[in-house]
């Protein structure tokens, strides 16, 4: 039983030393650090630091990288007029430690409505070349030509076609449209089997 002094209310002194050698004795224990040894624990040490000095930079570097040019790939995507620009940008954020980087990733997702005023379309020109070998081979509707072919006479008209879609344009008034695919028809209703089906039935009973 534990004993209790009468005025501190404190454990004896005896198990006070007792709980001293334990707690000595535990620290005498050899500690193992590592699951390897001697000259296996220098190799992986070794291995380690490669990793930490050459590996982990390099992967790291391609991260920023690919994070970095992301703008530049969405404004190919959606076909950016200023995609151009957009990629200056990108580079430009490079020297200034990514502080542009925000603002070409709101560039390229920005509808560019003052550009389509002032040149009469919101699209690269690589679109409108992508397009146009669709429409030479056959692959695009009726109404998909007649939108471009409308677009093209938009830019037209403010002067902004380039040599290369002037030629585009005037390949595009000899082009046609995809055939559209027919409507599905029905299947054809066996009169034998309607006429064998009692008063009242319907097909789908029938079927049923």
């Amino acid at each position: 039983m534990m004993r209790y002094g009468a005025a501190t209310n404190q454990p004896a002194p005896l198990v006070w030393r007792a709980m001293l050698c334990v707690s000595a004795c535990l620290a005498a224990l050899p500690a193992h650090a590592s699951l390897f040894k001697g000259e296996a624990l220098d190799k992986v040490a070794s291995v380690l630091a490669l990793v930490v000095i050459v590996v982990v930079p390099i992967v790291l570097i391609v991260l920023f990288w690919m994070v970095h040019v992301l703008p530049e790939k969405i404004a190919h995507k959606r076909h950016h007029p200023q995609r151009d620009a957009i990629h200056v940008l990108c580079l430009l954020s490079l020297f200034f430690g990514g502080l542009l980087w925000p603002l070409a990733w709101l560039w390229a997702y920005t509808k560019p409505a003052g550009y389509r005023l002032a040149y009469g379309t919101e699209k690269h020109e690589d679109y409108y070349h992508e397009l146009g070998g669709k429409a030479k081979a056959g692959e695009l509707l009726d109404y998909e030509l007649l939108h471009l072919r409308e677009e093209l006479d938009a830019m037209a008209a403010k002067g902004t076609l380039t040599a290369e879609l002037k030629v585009l344009r005037r390949d595009l008034a000899a082009a046609t449209p995809s055939p559209a695919a027919p409507p599905a028809q029905a299947a054809p209703v066996d009169s034998a089997a309607v006429r064998s089906l009692p008063p009242g039935s319907s097909g789908k009973d029938r079927g049923a």
